[in-house]
């Protein structure tokens, strides 16, 4: 294990500075500083090496927490990162995007703060990079079998890595124009710079893995015609419906979807030209919905100069510390400042949105909002506390309400839910035999971490259906909720 007595030793929880506010919103850089290797090392040794480690559970992957934060400690990169890529195909991806349930599971987290097991994690993984110790796993052999993948977003990648590993033919297709969904064009620089993406893409590409970037399946190339040229299927397209907010002055010109709004300012940071581009530039901005995305358009909005930006959510702000129907190791529902908060802007708890009001030209010019309240477990507005608040541009960040199925039930036959997933087995099976759902189509808008994990099982699903045996590991089966999230 690591230091038996590190968590007794070191009791504060330590991560990398953020870089000063003044500086970071004048680029797209990650905000964090260097990390101290040091400081890394005591970290890693508060870990208790638990005979139960909950993390594991907390973990949809199943990583080896205690393993690799063991190898750290020890200063043994390189089995580090072997250990850390034994679950995991990304971890460049998660150690910087993901929540981190597994820090909400660590048994250390019952009477101290929890050991920074994602800051170790992406640390093991960029030393690997810095190192030249990740190399391209092409497949011994092939089995001459062909799958194509639809999405490239987390899902997508992972299924495609491991099929591709176990000597199958793999094309990846993505409608945009470049690989990467969400990683590419929903996840602003300053969280994860492209680079990680591309070199990870780069391995993949040596191992075998071929890319089609810019075919829309359902369109360019129907469903059907698509499982006629494949073996099998895996559909990952992930769940981009976005909620939308149907009230009074909706269509006005200035009201986006917030995927709207990142996707644009992802293609200009990476070097694109983006006509009549949605931005923040001396606006008021206005951003619905404080989850992960609300954040990112927070963060987007100072980069581009907005001259304000407020963040209103419709229900209460979370408890700072866990609620007793939050139990560890649950992961909780807490009040979380992330880097986006400290950069400016207002948050505002407890605000029903009402109306979009128009200026004279008829774009809008700000929204009417009025206080929640609680009727018969409906959040609805209060009457009598209306008010306006400034917005040139207002943005929707309420999250997604499950993936486009309308071509592929016409073309293919695919069932959706009643949620609107795509329906499928504990297997990632559909009905249409040979054909594979895996992340976000099939469980709704989930973790990175989720989707990775979906990707990988369904993978070993896809392989055991092709040569009707697998090696491949199975983190979890479809129907899984243990401390879902």
């Amino acid at each position: 294990m690591a230091d038996p007595k590190g968590f007794l030793k070191v009791t504060e929880r330590e991560l990398p500075k953020r870089r000063p506010v003044p500086v970071r919103i004048m680029d797209w850089k990650e905000v964090y500083e260097q990390g101290d290797s040091a400081q890394l090392r005591r970290q890693a040794g508060r870990c208790m090496d638990c005979g139960i480690p909950f993390c594991h559970q907390g973990c949809p992957l199943g990583n080896l927490i205690p393993e690799w934060n063991d190898l750290t400690w020890r200063g043994e990169g390189r089995a580090a990162i072997e250990r850390l890529h034994a679950t995991n195909n990304f971890p460049e991806f998660t150690g910087r995007l993901c929540p981190a349930p597994c820090e909400s599971a660590c048994v250390l987290a019952i009477n101290q703060p929890a050991v920074t097991i994602k800051q170790v994690e992406v640390s093991i993984i960029d030393q690997a990079f810095g190192s030249g110790w990740v190399q391209p796993q092409p497949p011994g052999r092939l089995t001459g079998k062909t799958v194509a993948v639809v999405g490239s977003g987390p899902a997508g990648l992972a299924a495609a890595q491991q099929l591709t590993r176990a000597g199958h033919t793999v094309a990846v297709y993505e409608r945009d124009d470049r690989i990467g969904g969400l990683l590419r064009y929903g996840i602003p620089d300053f969280k994860m710079e492209k680079k990680h993406l591309e070199q990870r893409l780069a391995q993949m590409t040596a191992e075998g893995t071929r890319f089609r970037a810019g075919v829309e399946i359902g369109v360019d190339l129907s469903w059907d015609e698509l499982r006629r040229r494949y073996d099998a299927v895996v559909v990952a397209t992930g769940a981009l419906v976005p909620r939308d907010l149907p009230i009074p002055g909706r269509d006005l010109p200035g009201v986006h979807f917030a995927m709207e709004f990142l996707t644009q300012s992802n293609r200009v940071v990476a070097g694109d030209d983006v006509f009549d581009q949605i931005s923040a530039e001396g606006k008021h901005v206005v951003v619905l919905g404080g989850g992960d995305t609300g954040a990112d358009c927070i963060g987007t909005a100072h980069r581009q100069g907005a001259l304000s930006v407020t963040n209103l959510a419709i229900g209460k702000q979370p408890s700072t510390t866990r609620t007793a129907d939050q139990p560890w190791p649950m992961h909780p529902n807490v009040f979380e400042v992330q880097s986006a908060h400290e950069e400016g802007g207002q948050r505002q708890y407890l605000a029903s949105t009402v109306e979009f009001l128009a200026n004279d030209v008829g774009e809008v010019r700000a929204i009417r909002v009025a206080e929640t309240e609680y009727l018969d477990g409906r959040r609805v507005p209060k009457a009598g506390t209306e008010r306006e608040i400034p917005a040139d541009l207002v943005l929707l960040a309420l999250g997604f309400t499950g993936p486009e199925t309308e071509a592929a039930t016409d073309q293919l036959g695919l069932r959706p839910t009643e949620r609107g997933n795509f329906a499928r087995g504990d297997d990632y099976a559909t009905e249409e035999p040979g054909v594979f759902v895996a992340g976000d189509a099939g469980r709704g808008q989930s973790l990175i971490v989720w989707a990775i994990a979906e990707g990988r099982a369904a993978a070993a699903s896809v392989d055991r259906y092709l040569e009707g045996e697998t090696q491949l590991p199975s983190p979890i089966p479809a129907t899984a909720r243990a401390f879902a999230v």
